[in-house]
């Protein structure tokens, strides 16, 4: 079964996840969150595969994160119109087979759901 993997080309854990895939001949499509960042509708369908809140999958350390909004009281809506235009705070890589997806660290973890 194909993978879709949610990408930063910045990222290195998401960049040696795409090694591993390739490394072992798992059929894969790269979506660039970056380049092309999900709508909110795209990014509640992760949600749902990921069974996790939109909070689950912020990137807390990021400087734009700790600048702007890490001090701000925002609802599960909001946070998910913030994603859709700041993808870079999107936790990556998330991978999504079929109707389930996961956050592809630690690298571990991808080898276990592939398998699956």
């Amino acid at each position: 079964m194909l993978v879709k993997v949610l990408h930063n080309g910045n990222c290195s854990k998401s960049k040696a996840v795409l090694e591993y895939l390739d490394e072992n001949g798992v059929p894969f499509e790269i979506i660039n969150i970056i380049e092309e960042p999900l709508s909110p509708l795209e990014i509640k369908t992760v949600l749902k595969k990921l069974n996790q809140s939109v909070f689950d999958i912020i990137r807390k350390n990021e400087k734009l994160y700790i600048e702007k909004f890490a001090n701000q009281d925002l609802s599960e809506e909001e946070w998910i119109q913030i994603l859709a235009e700041n993808p870079s705070l999107i936790q990556r890589p998330i991978l999504i087979k079929g109707s389930v997806a996961m956050l592809g660290r630690p690298i571990e973890n991808v080898k276990y759901f592939i398998e699956k």
